[in-house]
């Protein structure tokens, strides 16, 4: 979807000028206004349950193996189902797909919640309910990434839009672990899961509000097999995507699983509660937050490839300071460097993948995106656990934080191709004029 023309450029620059915070111009759009309000709300729920499943199997068992254990259950078909899902996010109504996946898991979370309030929850229950949101977001996530250059009209807000959705996410996750700390102390998990539970109306009813104009994109209808083996071909020969999906699996494979053991931090480590696995998600959501910001305000996507090794090697010395501290203020702060690096690199990768990515192929690009993120943490998360039960969580983290490093060095060596690569389709979109030579 070229963006050269005359007519764009002029609209581009108007935007740039005459709008009233560049930085939020991506809610210029309406249909992206109306996904911000329902996402906006039905997140701090989602970053509610997550808070209080961690802390309920903490509760149930008192095992670091079993807090790895229930995450790899919710993530594992995740990486078995996501290739065939962006198979059929191509083919579907991106819109249908989520109305459908918010609303099966809103059913996932009022179930945990009925459970839990009637004390009939079990940790064999907890895998379950796991196990049915991982398959749910399977389809979810790289649906609802293919789905937002379709509430974004024009491609030059794209980064815009995924930086503030980055926002949304954060200032979930800051609100979501501090309330569902507090109301844990002073009720139980249970009313967490029915808040996220009631939360999904606002989001379902965001999409249905929605009013789209999209052009039908003409597809050869081929057999699952030869779509999916377009897909992987596509991403496997295509050098900037197969680079950074590359790094991101490393980045999720041994820094995200650090979340699964912040129980273990805010009770054995820093001998605190709940509320103290509160601030310290809290104090990630506020780097993720502080990185989500500086990214939205961004003029262009020009610099975002240089940036993901920098993110990625920020998010792994976050992780080594948070493994190595045993005070709680300077944890906070560790983890808070965790978050600005973690979220970098997520936006960044995020956004140069969604700027590059052909069209008819953008379900699946997104559904190996998903993989690499969310599909490569239940191992991590499951080797997480077995390390922290072998040798200590504060070890396992610093183990941890030191390959993510490795792997930002090795994407470094990678950049020169990866730009030159990325160049043409930059020129070909307008991003940048042919003659010249701007750093990517």
């Amino acid at each position: 979807m070229p963006l050269n023309t005359s007519e764009d450029n002029a609209r581009g620059e108007t935007t740039e000028a005459s709008g009233a915070s560049h930085a939020w111009r991506a809610l210029r759009h309406r249909n992206f206004r109306l996904f911000f309000g329902g996402q906006s709300i039905s997140l701090i729920g989602t970053w509610m349950t997550r808070i209080a499943t961690s802390w309920l199997v903490f509760r149930l068992t008192g095992s670091a193996l079993l807090l790895g254990t229930v995450s790899f259950a919710g993530q594992i078909p995740t990486f078995i189902f996501a290739p065939l899902a962006g198979v059929w996010v191509d083919r579907l109504d991106r819109r249908q797909v989520l109305v459908w996946t918010q609303t099966l898991s809103m059913i996932q979370s009022l179930a945990l919640a009925g459970l839990t309030l009637s004390h009939h929850i079990t940790i064999r229950w907890v895998l379950a309910l796991s196990v049915m949101q991982g398959i749910i977001n399977a389809f979810d996530m790289p649906g609802r990434q293919s789905f937002m250059v379709q509430m974004v009209e024009d491609r030059r807000d794209l980064s815009n839009a995924i930086a503030i959705n980055s926002s949304m996410v954060n200032m979930a996750r800051l609100v979501g672990p501090s309330l569902a700390g507090m109301l844990i102390a002073v009720t139980s998990e249970g009313w967490c899961f029915l808040i996220d539970g009631i939360s999904y109306l606002a989001v379902i009813a965001s999409l249905l509000m929605m009013r789209l104009n999209i052009a039908p994109v003409k597809r050869h209808v081929n057999s699952t097999f030869t779509d999916l083996k377009e897909g992987w071909t596509y991403v496997s020969e295509f050098l900037p995507v197969r680079t950074i999906l590359l790094l991101f699996a490393i980045v999720s494979l041994m820094g995200m699983p650090f979340v699964v053991l912040m129980p273990i931090f805010a009770a054995k480590v820093l001998h605190g509660g709940p509320h103290t696995l509160g601030f310290l998600m809290g104090a990630m959501g506020v780097g993720a937050l502080l990185s989500a910001l500086a990214l939205a305000a961004r003029k262009s996507v020009l610099g975002l490839v240089r940036m993901i090794p920098v993110a990625a090697a920020l998010f792994g010395f976050g992780l080594i300071g948070f493994g190595w501290s045993h005070v709680f203020w300077l944890s906070m702060i560790m983890v808070m460097i965790a978050g600005m690096g973690m979220m970098q690199g997520m936006a960044g990768s995020n956004t140069v993948i969604q700027t590059i990515v052909s069209e008819d192929k953008r379900g699946r690009v997104m559904s190996y995106y998903t993989m690499a993120f969310v599909g490569m943490a239940p191992f991590g998360s499951l080797l997480a656990g077995s390390m922290a039960h072998a040798v200590g969580a504060p070890w396992t983290v610093i183990a941890n934080g030191s390959a993510v490093l490795l792997g930002a060095a090795w994407f470094w060596t990678k950049l020169r191709k990866v730009r030159r690569a990325i160049r043409p389709i930059y020129q070909e979109m307008g991003i940048l004029p042919p003659a010249e030579t701007v750093q990517q």
